[in-house]
């Protein structure tokens, strides 16, 4: 600190005007030390009492980043619906993907570190001038790590998203498995070695509110400039496709040619020159029509992030500022010290030296509401009608399950069935064969149902104008085997049984030399005595057909 000033001399020596405190009554370890704020104006380093944000802004100023914090609850809560969602709902009701379940999830680190110290209310001051840092305070170690490590994860995620759709729109690449993996060692590798870079050469500790902040040591090489590219980057990339986007649709209005009338898809195994600018836009149009909620999260993922990281770096360099150059402050403490810590009646010499405060307030409340912005655009009200679904089933309500409509129907009574299959109890019991009845020397063999006899239902039915399916009663028609011998007749099926023997007797005498596995040579006299239409005849019989 440098020596600026008489003031104290006019009080004695080791004596501070109120309501600053001697730093030598203090001691020199414990807590964050080079976040104490002294001065030598008004006595030998004397120092403003803890916290900071006390001296500098009115009382809404902790009402303010209160209810930033409770923000940030109803942005967790929105953020556990769509895990849980994605999590237990199937894939059709959700249309998960893990670039929004990793950017989901970098937003819930982020809103722990403002829940943590509304739940815990940490003491942010070690004594009456040090505020706590990470080795002192164990709520604001945690608070700010989750801060810094969900800043970092979402600024890595939307940039990967933002690639993404490049990629798709620009390139026409496919983005697959090798993009995931390549995805998640970068989206969650760079904020970790991120993280332990800025834990170790920087810290956390309070500095602004509740919430642990970054300290202003080195934070500019391992926090804030890499951050900071990142979210360039990202802004580049989204407005280099936005541009190809125009130039895609520009081209467009100007292509007349015949064959952008093409309904196809284009493939994306095609080079962008071999397609009209019509058949481009309609590829871009549909890319855009798909991730249009990506998009939106981008902008305002990192709108805000850049937004925050303006004003703290612009914060934080005026502490500095202070320290270093005191006589720029000599008016706000000369008249604190003189109105004896009255801080309301010094609000207007403190105005340019600090942040606004509703420009304070839309920086946090901003951050607080990324969670619901995750849940307007990657939410869906398939998700409700899911969870809905889940519990009314849970709850003793049957799901309705697929049934074939003939399942439901009533065949017996209903004209308009096509099972052919006989429905009556008495048929039934008497076709069925089972394998008792077919072994038995009395049964009178099997049985063909009358499908279209007097009494089938079938008749009624009345085929439609241009149908080629109606059914048809086939024709009575015989036929005979490929050799010169003709088998009789029989014009009454019931009398199959009793020729049965015979029959099979002569069948087994023509064939038993040929092998019924192997390719059997036909001798050239029965192939020429062979004619296949004498041997089809219209038979006189019920409407069997005999083979």
């Amino acid at each position: 600190m440098a020596a600026n000033g008489t003031a104290g001399g006019l009080l004695g020596d080791n004596i501070c005007m109120p309501p600053f405190l001697a730093e030598a009554d203090f001691p020199t370890s414990g807590g964050y030390i080079a976040g104490r704020l002294c001065s030598e104006i008004t006595g030998p380093s004397c120092c403003l009492p803890c916290p900071l944000t006390d001296w500098v802004y009115d009382d809404n100023f902790n009402t303010a980043t209160k209810s930033a914090d409770w923000i940030n609850v109803a942005g967790m809560v929105a953020c556990a619906f769509l895990l849980l969602s994605w999590l237990v709902l199937p894939v059709e009701r959700t249309h998960r993907h893990y670039l929004s379940i990793c950017l989901t999830i970098a937003v819930v680190f982020m809103n722990l570190g403002f829940i943590i110290p509304l739940a815990g209310k940490p003491e942010q001051c070690y004594n009456e001038i040090t505020p706590h840092g990470q080795d002192s305070s164990s709520l604001c170690a945690a608070s700010g790590a989750f801060l810094l490590l969900g800043g970092w994860s979402g600024v890595m995620w939307i940039f990967l998203r933002a690639l993404s759709l490049h990629l798709q729109i620009c390139w026409q690449m496919v983005v697959g498995r090798n993009y995931m993996w390549f995805s998640q060692a970068l989206g969650w590798g760079i904020p970790i070695i991120g993280l332990v870079l800025l834990l170790v050469f920087s810290g956390v500790s309070f500095r602004f509110g509740q919430t642990c902040h970054i300290n202003h040591e080195n934070s500019l090489a391992d926090f804030w400039i890499p951050l900071l590219v990142f979210a360039g980057l990202t802004v580049i990339i989204q407005f280099a496709t936005f541009g190809y986007c125009i130039k895609v649709y520009l081209a467009s209005l100007a292509d007349n040619a015949s064959t952008t009338g093409h309904s196809g898809a284009a493939s994306y195994a095609n080079s962008i020159r071999t397609m009209s600018p019509r058949q481009a836009y309609r590829r871009v149009k549909r890319v855009v029509q798909l991730q249009w909620r990506g998009i939106a999260i981008v902008l305002i993922i990192i709108t805000d992030v850049i937004f925050f990281a303006i004003i703290f770096v612009f914060l934080d360099n005026t502490v500095e500022e202070i320290k270093h150059n005191q006589d720029k402050v000599l008016d706000w403490i000369l008249c604190i010290a003189t109105h004896a810590g009255d801080k309301k009646a010094c609000l207007e010499e403190a105005r340019p030296l600090v942040v606004g405060l509703p420009t304070i307030t839309a920086v946090l409340i901003l951050l607080s509401m990324n969670g619901l912005w995750l849940l307007l655009f990657l939410g869906r009200w398939s998700m409700v009608t899911g969870w809905l679904e889940m519990f009314g089933s849970c709850g003793g309500r049957r799901n309705k399950e697929f049934v074939s409509v003939d399942a439901r129907m009533d065949l017996k009574n209903d004209a308009r069935s096509y099972e052919m299959l006989d429905r009556d109890s008495e048929a039934k019991k008497e076709d069925l064969l089972t394998p008792t009845s077919a072994m038995s020397p009395t049964s009178p063999g099997r049985k063909t149902p009358d499908y279209f006899g007097q009494t089938s239902p079938y008749k009624s039915y009345q085929p439609h104008n241009r149908s080629y399916s109606s059914p048809r009663p086939p024709q009575n028609v015989q036929f005979e085997m490929m050799n010169t011998q003709h088998y009789p007749q029989h014009p009454d099926p019931a009398h199959a049984h009793s020729h049965s023997h015979s029959h099979s007797r002569s069948y087994s005498e023509d064939y038993e030399d040929l092998n019924p596995l192997g390719m059997n040579r036909t001798d050239k006299q029965d192939e020429e005595g062979y004619n296949p239409s004498s041997h089809y005849r219209q038979g006189r019989g019920t409407g069997h057909v005999f083979i």
